[in-house]
């Protein structure tokens, strides 16, 4: 089973695709679990496969050894005559998002953040833009400043991502990957009035409005996961 951690030992990779029919999405799940099931490449060490819920579409989390390693399966072959043109045909975006972990939060009975079909985790995936200037406040706003969320009927985890480089988007991103109890629960946190929100997080949402540039939102269930070695 994955493990999300702070450690600064892996590359994370967040490929997210988007598509515009549900059977669209059955061919890229089926396409992205051939793909994970025969992954035997160097420095690769897991893939998690993401089906979205409000919107067609899917989310690998992959964690990699080294930018290198990364940058070999890119220049291979198969990728670039094989799994892009695949998937060119059945989405209407790619976004291959490269990071690091900067900060990760889970309520203190969970022992830490893990993804697996396992599990029955609803997970919200959020993406925002930024400016370059202001990428490590925008981190701050969306991770340590949060704190309270382990608070929150619902909350179980979240983990915020730094952005290095993508293919698919410009500029700066950061990343936040959070899990929750159930799509109920994660609905009414977002559904809250912002005149009922607590002093902090009516703080908190006013940086991250003023820090971001844009931001695009989609949830998901964790359908398929591999790791090195299995």
């Amino acid at each position: 089973m994955p493990k999300i951690a702070a450690d600064g030992q892996h590359l994370t990779v967040l490929n997210l695709f988007s598509t515009d029919a549900p059977e669209k999405q059955v061919k890229l799940l089926a396409a992205m679990r051939e793909i994970v099931d025969s992954a035997a490449y160097e420095g690769w060490i897991s893939s998690t496969v993401h089906a979205g819920q409000d919107k067609p579409g899917t989310a690998n989390f992959i964690q990699w050894r080294s930018t290198e390693d990364l940058e070999v399966r890119y220049s291979g072959e198969e990728f670039k005559h094989r799994t892009l043109p695949l998937f060119g045909e059945i989405t209407t975006s790619i976004r291959l998002l490269q990071n690091e972990i900067a900060f990760t939060q889970a309520k203190p009975e969970l022992g830490g953040t893990e993804i697996s079909p396992d599990r029955d985790d609803y997970t919200a995936i959020e993406l925002f833009g930024v400016a370059e200037a202001d990428q490590e406040d925008l981190i701050d706003a969306l991770g340590t400043s949060q704190e309270w969320l382990v608070d929150v009927p619902g909350y179980r985890t979240h983990t915020v991502l730094r952005g290095l480089r993508a293919r698919g988007i410009e500029g700066k991103f950061v990343v936040s990957y959070s899990q929750w109890d159930s799509k109920e629960a994660y609905d009414a946190f977002r559904g809250v009035a912002e005149a009922d929100r607590s002093p902090e997080r009516q703080k908190v949402d006013a940086r991250v409005a003023a820090l971001q540039t844009w931001q695009d939102e989609n949830t998901y269930r964790v359908v398929h996961t591999r790791s090195a070695g299995e």
